[in-house]
């Protein structure tokens, strides 16, 4: 069965672009302060990074199934896929930001102001100029282009093979994808962690954790998890993904109740750590978002931890479609929250507000998502017609 884009579900997405504009737009024009500019990017680099990295972490998983040969994900492939199919509108944003961050027209990453190098400089900064080798624009674009590149290509050969497989059949193209989603893997295990050093960790260049890059991935996958579920909750919703048993919904539910403890867990480990030692240079970073973030910085940590734990522990929660959905929803929000504290204190200080400005700039972008996604589910069957794993997932039960 293929899925009809409603005429109700384009107007959903339209609206919340059209009000989210139209707060955007009122939130630029009131704010006046000191640090209006960079709110405006860093809002762009919170939303940006947001959807970008929830696509990436489409292609992660599609890629872990393909090389694990995991079978019970097969009727839900299209679905990785649509969410995976976001990913060139999101290169395209993240190219923007780092290509004008390196003109200068925002002050987004501290670093990239040469006077920081020149030692007879005023501003000369030794720590910084010490990591010159490695954050020095040139590098810098070059770096962001390869991961870029790199997940364009893979996401491309996944989908063409994909739709290629419901034309010819067989087991060649599959065990193409099966080798492809390990040399994947392979990338990805450097990629995910230096592209969170550069795009997000170089925001804060006198602060660094060796934990960094596996906490982004983790925030990374699990809302991937989430958009999953509600896009699968749905399509059944709308008589779509008949195929989809309770086993099937479960594995999902797992997989969120999962992936929120392995990032509470990063979490938890690298503020520990870093409090018990008390080093100046190191707790820098936490102190000011205490200071000045307490509320998003503890609120966000409670809700991605404390909510899976009360409302996902059991089996029946994880196949129960009403918590899933209202805590899925809870949760998702609560990782914006995350990328939010990750980016904000570094680029607006302390004169941060949340407001129609942010309220609007992630309207924008989740409504142009939820579009992006909804036309790629109509570009093929909801499920592989001749994938060799598709009996098996069918008849999927745990």
């Amino acid at each position: 069965m293929e899925f009809t884009f409603s005429k109700r579900a384009k107007n959903f997405t339209f609206a919340l672009m059209g009000i989210g504009l139209v707060g955007l737009i009122i939130g630029m024009l009131t704010d006046h302060s000191d640090h209006a500019g960079n709110r405006i990017w860093a809002n762009v680099l919170v939303n940006g990074f947001f959807f970008f990295a929830i696509s990436l972490g489409a292609l992660f998983f599609l890629a872990l199934q393909y090389a694990t040969e995991a079978a019970w994900g097969t009727v839900l492939k299209r679905v990785f896929e649509a969410v995976m199919g976001y990913l060139p509108i999101g290169i395209v944003v993240i190219a923007l930001i780092m290509v004008a961050s390196s003109l200068h027209l925002n002050h987004l990453y501290h670093w990239m102001d040469p006077d920081l190098y020149v030692k007879t400089s005023h501003h000369y900064d030794p720590l910084i100029a010490n990591k010159g080798t490695y954050l020095n624009v040139p590098f810098f674009l070059i770096r962001t282009f390869v991961y870029l590149a790199t997940f364009f290509i893979f996401m491309r050969s996944f989908r063409k093979r994909s739709l290629l497989e419901d034309q010819v059949g067989g087991t060649d193209l599959h065990f193409k994808n099966y080798r492809q989603g390990a040399l994947f893997l392979v990338f990805f295990a450097v990629f995910s962690s230096t592209m969170a050093w550069d795009w997000l960790m170089s925001l804060d260049p006198h602060w660094f954790s060796t934990m960094y890059g596996w906490y982004v991935f983790s925030g990374m996958w699990v809302s991937a998890i989430i958009t999953f579920i509600m896009i699968v909750l749905y399509l059944q919703g709308q008589g779509y993904l008949k195929q989809v048993n309770e086993s099937h919904i479960h594995d999902l539910g797992k997989w969120m109740f999962a992936i929120s403890f392995l990032w509470s867990y990063i979490w938890f480990f690298q503020f520990m750590l870093i409090w018990y030692s008390n080093i100046p240079e190191e707790i820098t970073y936490f102190k000011f978002r205490i200071e000045h973030y307490n509320v998003p910085f503890f609120m966000m940590f409670a809700i991605n931890f404390i909510l899976p734990m009360l409302f996902l522990m059991s089996r029946e929660a994880k196949r129960h479609r009403k918590i899933l959905t209202i805590i899925g929803l809870v949760i998702f929000l609560g990782h914006w929250f995350d990328v939010y504290v990750l980016v904000m204190p570094a680029t607006v200080f302390e004169e941060w507000h949340y407001g129609l400005l942010e309220i609007g700039m992630f309207l924008v972008f989740l409504g142009s998502f939820i579009y992006v996604v909804l036309n790629n589910l109509t570009k093929s069957p909801l499920v592989p017609v001749h994938h060799p794993y598709l009996d098996e997932s069918i008849h999927h039960h745990i």
